[in-house]
């Protein structure tokens, strides 16, 4: 699917499932609004669904996408850049946060290459999808071209078809690459008009003196392009990544099928702006997995209008937060399937 054919066939949100499942909810076993967010997510899932009760959104993947960032020249971390390389093997090897994680939430891991810089050894387990060798340094010329920002969105388009051919019914962007937070802040700046210091954040830990030069670096960037929240792929391709560029596609991919989608950090998040600025009717399959400390994410998620499941001061990125959310995505859409009502039950109402 290319974009545009994409684009022209996102739906909004069932109305009447969603309706549905609010009504179900008071006439189910339980004091009403007492489950509290959970029920909000049982509700929008039957709304993507376009049933109520909604089917179980099992089984998921994370999709985890790497690549890495020129803007890494103007000393932005002090992770050398190779990390990214390195991560992504360990990530293949089973020894990263989220592979960890994954398992005990009945996720299935999914590794694609779409612009890391070093040389990625092969592994049965790894998608090479590049496309191209990383960004370029976004301080001094567009991250990349507007023709690669096109291709990374239809390769994430791409693989929501191929998940959900395979059976997937829920997926989790997640990602990987050095100095990746330093274009989500920038994103999340032009997408909403906040400044620069107030969505920059400490990313894989740095300490004052880089997060004030980190600031300076988002802001000459950003006025370097004066992007504009009217041409989102202008925007990506600008001050984004081409992790950013894939999840981009993934959500549209996953709001044309209407699979739903949970969200990570500040990378997935400010990925999601972009998607809602080309697609509105996107953010309905969103679900805010977890509310990441890095600043950017809480002004994205409000942007978005989500409220994140958890908040636990994390900011790893990987797709973690996503997956440690998603049984309580799951776990929602049970409690419209499998509690009784006060007539099935016999109980009285009050």
């Amino acid at each position: 699917m290319t974009l545009a054919e994409t684009l022209a066939a996102i739906r909004p949100a069932d109305t009447s499932a969603a309706v549905r499942a609010a009504e179900r909810h008071v006439r189910l076993t339980k004091p009403p609004g007492s489950l509290g967010v959970l029920e909000e997510v049982s509700v929008r899932l039957a709304g993507i669904a376009g049933e109520c009760p909604p089917p179980l959104p099992e089984p998921a993947a994370v999709v985890v996408f790497a690549a890495d960032h020129g803007v890494y020249a103007q000393g932005v971390t002090p992770w050398p850049q190779e990390v990214t390389v390195q991560m992504v093997a360990n990530l293949l090897a089973g020894g990263a946060v989220v592979s960890a994680l994954a398992p005990a939430a009945g996720v299935s891991p999914v590794i694609v290459d779409v612009g890391v810089a070093g040389e990625v050894a092969d592994h049965p387990g790894l998608l090479r999808r590049r496309i191209r060798s990383g960004t370029a340094d976004m301080t001094v010329e567009p991250a990349m071209r507007r023709d690669e920002a096109i291709a990374a969105i239809e390769l994430g388009i791409a693989l929501a078809h191929e998940q959900v051919a395979a059976g997937r019914r829920c997926l989790l962007p997640g990602d990987m690459g050095i100095a990746n937070t330093t274009a989500s802040a920038a994103l999340i700046a032009a997408l909403t008009g906040a400044a620069a210091a107030g969505v920059t954040g400490r990313g894989t830990g740095i300490d004052d003196a880089m997060l004030a030069h980190k600031v300076a670096v988002v802001e000459r960037a950003l006025a370097l392009h004066t992007p504009s929240v009217s041409d989102p792929v202008g925007v990506v391709a600008a001050v984004g990544g081409l992790e950013h560029a894939a999840t981009v596609g993934l959500i549209l991919g996953a709001a044309e099928l209407r699979v739903p989608v949970v969200l990570d950090g500040v990378i997935s998040v400010s990925s999601a702006l972009v998607a809602a600025a080309l697609a509105p009717a996107s953010v309905d399959v969103l679900i805010a997995g977890h509310r990441s400390a890095e600043p950017g994410s809480a002004t994205a998620l409000s942007a978005l209008g989500l409220t994140p499941l958890l908040d636990l001061g994390m900011r790893l990125g990987e797709g973690s937060g996503g997956v440690l959310a998603y049984p309580l995505v799951v776990a929602a859409a049970r409690v419209l399937r499998e509690v009784a009502t006060f007539d099935d039950a016999g109980v009285s109402e009050a």
